[in-house]
C-alpha cells in the first residue's frame, strides 16, 4: 500500500480515535442509500470495524466504481467485528416520509448488530429515536472509515436488490438507473404507469 494511501486511511480514523480515547470500545458507522430514487426500499447499514484496520481503497462508496464496491463490499463482511443492513419499505416511505423513513432503516440496523455499539456516527445532520450515544457527521462518508464502510454495505445492498427487481419489471429499466429519476426511467413512468414498488409521494407529478 503507497504510503499516501496509508495517510488517507489514518486520517480517515481520526473520528474514532478520537471516542477510542474517551473509552468508548465499538464504535458504528452508519449510512443509507436510496433516499432520492422514485422507487423501492431505502437501505440503511451500520458497521463495527476493528481499530486501525486498513482496507485500502475504503471511501466514500459514491468516488467509488461499482466494480470497486464490490470488492470492498467482500473485504468489509470479512473484516468486520460486526455489520447489518436493513431497509424501511416503501409503504413506510410515503407513509411517513423519505426523512423518518431513512431514520427507521438505520436504527434498525444499529439494532440488528451482533455487538452492540457504545457509540454510534452516523452520515449526515440528524437521526431520531438512536438508542445509543450518538453523533451525526456531515459527509461523514468521506470522514470516516466506518461511515465509509457503511456507506458501501448500503450501496451495494441496494443496487444488487435493484438488479433482482429490473428481472421482476423490465420495462423500467431499473439495471441501468437503479430508480432515480432519470429521463428514462420517467420516460418509462409515462409509458407504462406506476408499479408497487413505486413511491407514491415521489411520482406525483409523473404518473
Amino acid at each position: 500500500m503507497k504510503e499516501e494511501e496509508l495517510l488517507r486511511l489514518e486520517s480517515m480514523w481520526s473520528l474514532e480515535h478520537a471516542l477510542f480515547e474517551k473509552g468508548y470500545s465499538a464504535v458504528a458507522g452508519v449510512d443509507e442509500a436510496g433516499r432520492g430514487p422514485l422507487a423501492a426500499e431505502v437501505y440503511a447499514a451500520a458497521v463495527i470495524l476493528p481499530p486501525d484496520i486498513c482496507i485500502e481503497g475504503l471511501n466514500d462508496s459514491k468516488k467509488l466504481s461499482e466494480k470497486k464496491r464490490e470488492k470492498l463490499y467482500d473485504e468489509i463482511c470479512e473484516c468486520a467485528l460486526a455489520y447489518a443492513v436493513a431497509t424501511a419499505s416503501v409503504e413506510e416511505i410515503d407513509e411517513f416520509n423519505i426523512r423518518n423513513a431513512t431514520y427507521m432503516a438505520m436504527n434498525r440496523a444499529i439494532e440488528a448488530l451482533k455487538i452492540k455499539p457504545d457509540f454510534v456516527m452516523v452520515d449526515g445532520d440528524c437521526i431520531k429515536d438512536c438508542a445509543y450515544p450518538h453523533e451525526c457527521v456531515i459527509k461523514g462518508d468521506a470522514k470516516s472509515l466506518s461511515i465509509a464502510a457503511a456507506s458501501v454495505l448500503a450501496k451495494v445492498s441496494r443496487d444488487r436488490h435493484m438488479l433482482s427487481l429490473a428481472e421482476k419489471y423490465p420495462m423500467y429499466g431499473f439495471e441501468k438507473h437503479k430508480g432515480y429519476g432519470t429521463a428514462a426511467h420517467i420516460a418509462a413512468l409515462k409509458e407504462y404507469g406506476a408499479c408497487e414498488i413505486h413511491r407514491k409521494t415521489f411520482i406525483k407529478k409523473f404518473v
